[in-house]
């Protein structure tokens, strides 16, 4: 989960990688399906078209233009505001305000907020909505190789004050995100060393007082190619799973494992899969699942298209709902501007979308095969006006897009993750 460019603002490289496959496109502003077929279209195109469009409607047919709304609905719903056919004026106007009354929970299911120590923004919003967030997990560790030990670095990072105001606010719990950057064969291949690693990390939970933590892992064993071999895998599928039963018999702690979405329909070695979901689910206490980044600069697109997501869950899940319950379903608060023609482009929080919106006043548009909005801008700083390589396409999501993905979790009865809620725009909230 990890790697943040702003190309308008300089946001630390962290924002998470979902490792979607690249794919060409005729139309690269509205990349909407992965040339791999990462859907088994013969099985699921029905649903996964179907579904988007039918959640659409209703929202449009029970909140849009509706003046009578019930009081008890979100407040975003109560002011027409959750809709297709929004504007960038509306959006400039309403983003700040936000229901007075920030206690009421709306998502009936856990929702885990990350948090980072280079934008400020969203540790104001955790303490502000705590209400309504059940995990926060604030992105201070780095496990790491030093020489033949291992050392956890980030406390520097850890602001007690801030636990405390949350602390006195609700009672959200603080798990903390620790990536795994050791070497993984220091690790994986003896016991006494895995059994050092897990000690740091439940030393540090005592001493600093955490509920436990977030650990991402997956996607760095990944990386290293260790998830080839059959006898590493196991090895590291045991490292959890450890962890995980030590957390919960020393410390009475929780353990939330990140995992990414298979890159295709058919789970490879290197991929977290059903039976990997499976086999850990009685030491894990919830799966952060980063259905987010399908698009990239190479191949410009939406942020995450809804039938997508429906696929990684169905592929994950198999249909069944007996696990969805540890799942957080990813959403991202981020977006993306990226250059139509050539390389170029990348994430923007909500700060940057607000100044583009300012800047260019959109046409937005609604992208219904992947249940996103979207604008398209020329930038003609180079006064050429008819050079295409200055042509971008945003997309940032909209009150609708969120509402759907939540109500996509709902329907699976899962969690949501957020990345991050500093990104985001305020009344975002309103949906939680």
């Amino acid at each position: 989960m990890a790697k943040k460019q702003g190309r308008r603002a300089p946001v630390k490289s962290d924002r998470r990688s979902s490792s979607s496959v690249p794919s060409n496109r005729e139309d690269p502003s509205i990349r909407l399906l992965n040339p791999n077929k990462r859907l088994t279209l013969l099985n699921t195109l029905l649903i996964l078209i179907v579904t988007p469009a039918i959640s659409a409607y209703i929202y449009r047919m029970l909140y849009a233009g509706n003046t009578d709304l019930d009081p008890s609905l979100p407040f975003v719903y109560q002011r027409g505001l959750v809709k297709t056919d929004i504007n960038y004026q509306e959006i400039l106007t309403e983003n700040a305000k936000v229901s007075q009354n920030t206690s009421i929970r709306h998502f009936p299911y856990p929702v885990l907020a990350y948090v980072t120590p280079w934008n400020s923004k969203g540790y104001e919003l955790a303490k502000k909505f705590n209400s309504k967030i059940t995990h926060i997990s604030p992105v201070w560790y780095d496990l790491k190789s030093q020489g033949a030990e291992f050392v956890l670095e980030g406390r520097h990072n850890v602001d007690k004050g801030w636990i405390s105001d949350l602390r006195m606010k609700g009672n959200a719990l603080i798990l903390p995100r620790v990536v795994l950057e050791a070497i993984p064969m220091d690790l994986l291949k003896k016991k006494k060393q895995r059994a050092k690693v897990i000690d740091l990390m439940l030393t540090e939970c005592k001493e600093m007082g955490f509920d436990g933590i977030v650990l991402e892992s997956w996607s760095r064993w990944a990386a290293y190619g260790v998830l080839h071999d059959p006898h590493m895998r196991k090895l590291a599928l045991q490292f959890v799973k450890k962890l995980g039963q030590t957390m919960h018999s020393v410390g009475n702690l929780q353990l939330i494992y990140v995992i990414g979405p298979p890159r295709t329909d058919k789970v490879q070695e290197y991929d977290f899969g059903p039976e990997d979901l499976l086999s850990l689910s009685d030491d894990v206490d919830g799966y952060s699942l980063m259905t987010y980044d399908f698009s990239n600069p190479q191949n410009p697109g939406p942020n995450a298209p809804l039938i997508w997501i429906t696929s990684t869950l169905q592929l994950l899940l198999g249909g069944s709902q007996n696990l969805s319950q540890k799942i957080f379903l990813g959403i991202n608060f981020y977006g993306n501007d990226f250059v139509l023609q050539g390389l170029g482009g990348g994430a923007i929080l909500g700060r940057d979308y607000l100044s583009l919106l300012e800047k260019h006043k959109p046409k937005i548009e609604w992208e219904k095969k992947s249940s996103e909005h979207f604008f398209v801008f020329s930038d003609n700083n180079n006064n050429n006006n008819n050079n295409n390589n200055n042509k971008h396409v945003v997309f940032y999501p909209s009150l609708l897009s969120v509402a759907m993905r939540l109500d996509e979790a709902r329907s699976w009865g899962a969690g949501v993750s957020i990345w991050e809620i500093g990104q985001g725009l305020d009344y975002f909230f309103d949906l939680l």
